[in-house]
This record gives structure tokens, C-alpha cells and sequence, in this order.
């Protein structure tokens, strides 16, 4: 047993929704690093050609700009990556969209933005593609499917971001579900939780005055590196993962502290 083909994914066709920054960034160049070929779609195409040729000096990749808030768009998408390769071993659903906002003016359009792109958007690019991840899938390496969870979808989150941790929540069991439904056609599904990681998402909370509190309350101590999530998404990605299905990991330093650990450490005064 080679430890490094165990954990290889050198000569896979991978994609990565959301990938012109971000987490989706941190996979797309971990993966391009390790010689998967990538695609990688966002809204903004300037965006999504930029970080394509940045990472294209690292290894093959390409940019499809798209918007999976819609069918239509998920599946121009799909043909498109259909036109150019007959097999997808690897499909990362990372494409997302938050929104915050006080209880009582939390807009109906928020729900439905956050769950066009977070929940249906999973949903659908996922079987639009079944047909080239099953003909990229075998016995001894199946097909990979990687969704992009929250630990906002495991706790409570600070914010009010109720639509975000709602998704998020519904990805993890959606996670569940596919895998069940896809065991058999050796389409392995599985999704990655993050904790707080550096993005454009995040960048509020960064730079804000609570930003050290936010920090102190993650038992590491630190926020995420790109390392520790492209690290996590190769594992899920390659052979040494390929008797694992269904299962949401968070990757988190730790986190989510239970509310039943806090409630049972505050009653205890500490």
C-alpha cells in the first residue's frame, strides 16, 4: 500500500462550484496542486478567468462562469462541462449565498435566494451530472460528490442569518439522502462542515471589534487555513475515502461547541 497514491488525486476531472474565491478558491488550487484537471464557475466571469489563469501556472485549470440560482443555469452549465470531458470523478457543490438580517425584517426574498443557490442548486447540478460521474466511477474508487455544509447547519449560529443556517442544515441531510439514493451507482456523497474561515463572507466579522471574541470562543484558537480545507476535500476526493459515504465533517477547530455544553457550563459557573 502507497500511502501516496492512497491519498491521490493526480489524473481526476474535478468540479468546483463557487471556486473564483473563498473556500471553493481553497479547494480548486489544493486540488490543482495535487494534478486533478479543474473547473471552476462563478456569477462573475472576470472573476472566475482571473483565478482560473492564476492557478492555470500551478496545473490544468478552466473557467465556466455560470449562475446555478436557476435550472437553466445549472444546466448550461452541466452541458458545458459535458462538451469537453465523457467522465467528472470529483463534483464539489460550494457555490453559496447569506444573508443577514434582524428577525422581524428578515425578508421572504432571502429565503429564497439563499435556498436557490444553497439547497436546489446542490440538488440539481448533482443530477445533472450523474451521467458523467458514473461513467467516471469504479468498484475500488467510486465517484465523489462534496457538498459544502456549515457548522451553521450543526448550531446555532451568532448571526442572524436564518436562511444561511436553515440551508445549511437541509445540505447536510440532502447529503445524507443522495447518498442513500446514489450507494448503488458507486457515486459516493458526503459533505464538509466548515468552521470560520477567511472569505468574503466572513470578511464582516474579521474586521470587526469582536473579531478576537469570535476567534477565542473556536477551542484551536484560530481560524481555517486554505490547507485544512483543501486538505479535508482531497481526502473526501480520493481512494483513501472510498468506504466513506454519508457523512457531514466538520471542519472546525473544534467547533460547534454544543448549547447544551454551554448551558451545563454556565449552571456550573464557569
Amino acid at each position: 500500500m502507497d500511502p501516496a497514491e492512497l491519498f491521490s488525486i493526480r489524473g481526476k476531472t474535478a468540479v468546483v462550484t463557487g471556486g473564483s474565491r473563498g473556500i471553493g478558491k481553497m479547494i480548486a488550487t489544493g486540488f490543482v496542486a495535487a494534478g486533478a484537471k479543474v473547473y471552476i464557475c462563478g456569477r462573475k466571469a472576470d472573476a472566475c478567468d482571473a483565478t482560473a489563469a492564476e492557478l492555470s501556472k500551478l496545473g490544468e485549470c478552466f473557467s465556466l462562469p455560470a449562475d446555478l440560482s436557476t435550472v437553466a443555469g445549472a444546466e448550461d452549465f452541466a452541458g458545458r462541462v459535458a462538451e469537453r470531458e465523457r467522465k467528472l470523478h470529483i463534483l464539489v457543490n460550494n457555490a453559496g449565498a447569506a444573508w443577514g438580517a434582524p428577525l422581524e425584517e428578515y425578508p421572504d426574498s432571502a429565503f429564497d435566494k439563499v435556498l436557490n443557490v444553497n439547497l436546489k442548486g446542490i440538488f440539481h447540478l448533482t443530477r445533472l451530472f450523474l451521467p458523467l460521474l458514473r461513467a467516471a466511477a469504479t468498484d475500488a474508487d467510486p465517484a465523489r460528490v462534496v457538498n459544502i455544509g456549515s457548522v451553521d447547519g450543526l448550531k446555532v449560529p451568532r448571526t442572524e442569518n436564518y436562511a444561511y443556517s436553515a440551508s445549511k442544515a437541509a445540505v447536510h441531510m440532502l447529503t445524507r439522502h443522495l447518498a442513500h439514493a446514489l450507494v448503488g451507482d458507486r457515486v459516493n456523497v458526503n459533505a464538509i462542515a466548515p468552521g470560520l474561515f477567511p472569505s468574503r463572507m466572513t470578511a464582516y466579522l474579521f474586521e470587526s471589534e469582536s473579531a478576537a471574541e469570535v476567534v477565542d470562543h473556536i477551542p484551536m484558537k484560530r481560524a481555517g487555513s486554505p490547507e485544512d480545507i483543501a486538505g479535508t476535500a482531497i481526502y473526501l476526493s480520493s481512494r483513501a475515502s472510498a468506504y466513506l459515504t454519508g457523512v457531514v465533517l466538520p471542519v472546525s477547530g473544534g467547533s460547534p461547541r454544543s448549547i447544551e455544553h454551554a448551558t451545563s457550563a454556565r449552571a456550573a459557573g464557569a
